[in-house]
């Protein structure tokens, strides 16, 4: 009988103290709030974008727009992983989410880059486009990423890195989509290489942050 009476002290003291907290909205909703920013960040690089122009580039070739394509797809699942992710009680498969967009991205940046290599001397500024295009892929992702681990730090993830590093994954994806509406790139050896440092970086980035962030509660 003292036993029951000094447990049930024991929970009265723990629960004392404690305050409702507000439910999570549906990952998915989440997820559309933040894919929601970078559609409202596309509208407004496209005001200052030739349009025309980007549509004829990206349909010269198959495998620009499949590029375009797999970005876009990996930054949609990679958001839907990250939020998934930041919840204590999911499954870290769902890390896997955004590789199929990532497998699209890739393989169709490389055809571009075989299919480019040969004539890769028509691109006398090739090296000054190629350091333009990592400084816009790094300057976009920092406040996607900002606004991304803002949300992603109400779910208190158990994996704290590889919510970062999918949450990086995804960003990576949106800021390399947008690139498109300012410099609709033919992949060459060197671009595909420098977007490709971009991607890392950004990655590794929310991987390191987020073990940070996201073990550290406020």
């Amino acid at each position: 009988m003292t036993d029951a009476l000094s447990h049930e002290k024991l929970i009265g003291a723990l629960a004392a103290d404690l305050k409702p907290v507000k439910p999570l909205r549906a990952f998915v909703r989440r997820a559309a709030v933040w894919l929601g920013v970078v559609v409202a960040m596309a509208g407004i690089l496209s005001l200052f974008a030739d349009l025309p122009g980007v549509a004829a580039r990206l349909t010269m070739a198959p495998d620009m727009w499949l590029a375009l394509s797999g970005s876009v797809l990996t930054a949609i699942l990679g958001a839907i992983a990250a939020f998934q992710l930041a919840l204590p009680d999911r499954n870290p498969w769902w890390a896997l989410l955004p590789l199929p967009g990532l497998l699209l991205w890739l393989s169709a940046s490389g055809l571009g880059c075989l299919r480019t290599a040969v004539g890769m001397g028509v691109y006398a500024h090739i090296f000054a486009e190629s350091r333009d295009c990592l400084v816009f892929i790094v300057s976009m992702s920092v406040p996607l990423t900002g606004l991304l681990i803002l949300m992603l730090r109400r779910g208190y993830s158990l994996r704290p890195n590889l919510t970062g590093l999918v949450a990086g994954i995804a960003v990576a994806g949106a800021s390399v989509a947008l690139l498109n509406l300012v410099h609709p790139h033919d992949p060459s050896v060197v671009g595909l290489a420098v977007h490709g440092v971009g991607v890392v970086i950004v990655a590794i980035a929310n991987w390191t942050l987020g073990g940070r962030i996201f073990s550290s509660k406020l």
